[in-house]
């Protein structure tokens, strides 16, 4: 009895000092390392169903930027997802900042996805998924759901990671809010 309590303590102690000193980096998530908050977020360029057919993050200098990775288009998770960035979408604008959402779904999907929920703002199509693996949002093949918000200089100024599609939105400009009365 005496040596099964000792091995179960030593146990509990190597699990205990496993967890406190963890070699695992801080920045990283399931899909990979994190880009640095307040250092430049990761340019890109992708193609989109709206505008001119392409977008860069450089083209919302002077804007904040909410850019937000989601699975699939037409899910019913990334569906609410959507919806609740399009409720909110005046209280973005009236914050100077542009939404972008970013799946490895195709334009065609975007635009009819976009026609289907009324949405307003652009969704890039990342096929091969080089920018969600710059934003360590890459599983496999589809990206994760991650959101990242980057101020008017283009420096990424939060993450989420563990996003609830239900409530996210109002996460983000509770965030947003507190992002830009420190600015």
């Amino acid at each position: 009895m005496l040596r099964r309590s000792v091995l179960k303590y030593i146990l509990t102690f190597c699990w205990v000092l496993l967890v406190f000193l963890s070699i695992t980096p801080a920045a990283s998530a399931l899909g990979g390392p994190q880009p640095p908050l307040n250092q430049p977020a990761p340019d890109f360029s992708l193609p989109t169903n709206s505008g001119d057919g392409m977008v860069s993050l450089s083209d919302y200098r002077g804007q904040w930027v909410v850019v937000y990775f989601y699975p699939k288009d037409f899910t019913p998770g990334c569906t609410l997802e959507a919806r609740r960035f399009q409720q909110d979408l005046p209280k973005y604008l009236a914050r100077n900042t542009q939404i972008l959402g970013i799946s490895a779904d195709d334009v065609g999907s975007h635009a009819e996805f976009c026609d289907s929920e009324g949405l307003k703002f652009p969704l890039l199509a990342d096929r091969q998924g080089i920018v969600s693996k710059a934003y360590g949002s890459w599983m496999g093949y589809v990206s994760l759901r991650h959101t990242y918000v980057i101020d008017p200089d283009g420096i990424l100024r939060a993450s989420f990671l563990g996003v609830q599609p239900a409530v996210h939105s109002q996460e983000v400009l509770a965030t947003l809010d507190e992002l830009q009365a420190r600015s």
